[in-house]
């Protein structure tokens, strides 16, 4: 057996064990497994729980106009909606000094299998970013700690036939009920099986400006995609989803209760395939280091770009340092060369609707 062989089996086990590990851990506590609980800078101490969103039709997209005052207070609170018969949940993050009198952007951050709501809220730095630049975050929690983006992928969501896409949807909308939301500045990141899910927002939807998308890739088809802005980043060294295509270490078919099936094209023919149907022009390409950019502009002012890192592995560059425990299963280091949320965001707000 080969060197290469004999690494990806080994990071195969790692990888299975830490999943095993994770599941257990939740059932037994119902908490983050790897990630002790913080509070983000600059949010209240105890997350506000607001009641349940009103049921029944639910608008397609966000509107402007100001709502009542102190609907969604400042910092962290945790919202439920229903959507197709069941309970869900989002986390929200509104900057205290934000100004609602005109309508302000908003993204929607969606964590990776096996993360949840509150971990993509503390991993990734997204608040700190919204206290800077004036926005506001969502934090859709994906049931089961996975999300629908295929039949065959990803996990107890795909196996169940959930419609996470119209979560998302409805999000938006719950928020957009409650503070001025610009429908022209709504965007969606996510990482591993959240940016899937943001690749499917783009094909299935009509919601979003933009969306930034890490160490993941587009499953099922998408004939048409929607007239939106691509941010994609990823890692040369990624064994989960792997840069240069083909099925990850996780895979097994889309078979089994848990299915994963993450196959494909290599990511630059993705992006390629992207681009062409969104009549770009010719990308430039620039390198800084281990970070090289392809960049190509596109009909109405939208982009589709490619940043890649040579060596970083399944990963959200510049996140949170691995916790002891993520080091003891394994888990891949944030790469240090890209801060992937200022990138995300300096490109989201370059491309509005």
């Amino acid at each position: 057996m080969d060197r290469w062989a004999t690494r990806t089996g080994a990071l195969r086990r790692t990888l299975l064990t830490a999943l095993a590990v994770a599941s257990v851990l939740t059932v037994v506590s119902g908490c983050d497994p790897v990630r002790p609980p913080q509070r983000p800078a600059g949010a209240s101490r105890r997350p506000v729980e607001t009641a349940p969103a009103p049921t029944g039709p639910t608008p397609a997209g966000p509107t402007s106009g100001v709502p009542a005052p102190d609907l969604i207070t400042p910092g962290s609170s945790v919202h439920r909606i229903t959507v197709d018969g069941r309970t869900r949940t989002f986390r929200l993050y509104r900057p205290g000094h934000l100004s609602l009198a005109e309508p302000v952007p908003l993204v929607v951050m969606l964590h990776g299998a096996l993360g949840s709501a509150r971990q993509a809220e503390e991993s990734y730095g997204w608040n700190t970013a919204a206290d800077r630049h004036g926005f506001v975050v969502a934090y859709p929690e994906g049931l089961n700690r996975s999300w629908a983006v295929s039949p065959d992928c990803c996990g107890p969501s795909a196996r169940d036939g959930v419609d996470d896409v119209a979560f998302v949807v409805a999000t938006v909308a719950a928020v957009a009920a409650r503070l001025p939301v610009d429908p022209r500045r709504v965007y969606a990141a996510g990482i591993s099986n959240g940016g899937m899910l943001a690749y499917r927002l783009a094909c299935d939807t009509t919601t979003f400006a933009a969306i930034g998308v890490v160490a993941a890739k587009l499953l099922g088809p998408c004939p048409a995609p929607a007239p939106v802005s691509v941010l994609h980043i990823h890692g040369t060294a990624d064994a989960v989803v792997p840069y240069d295509g083909g099925p990850g270490v996780l895979d097994n078919g889309g078979t089994g209760p848990l299915p994963v099936k993450i196959g494909g094209p290599a990511v630059p023919d993705q992006i390629d395939r992207w681009r062409e149907i969104a009549a770009c022009g010719t990308p430039q390409v620039r390198s800084e280091g281990p970070v090289t950019t392809s960049r190509a502009r596109c009909p109405d002012g939208r982009g589709v770009d490619l940043v890649t890192v040579a060596g970083a592995g399944h990963q959200w560059p510049g996140g949170a340092p691995l916790t002891p425990a993520e080091r003891l299963l394994g888990l891949d280091p944030p790469s240090t060369a890209l801060a992937a949320t200022d990138a995300i965001w300096t490109f989201f707000a370059d491309h509005a609707r």
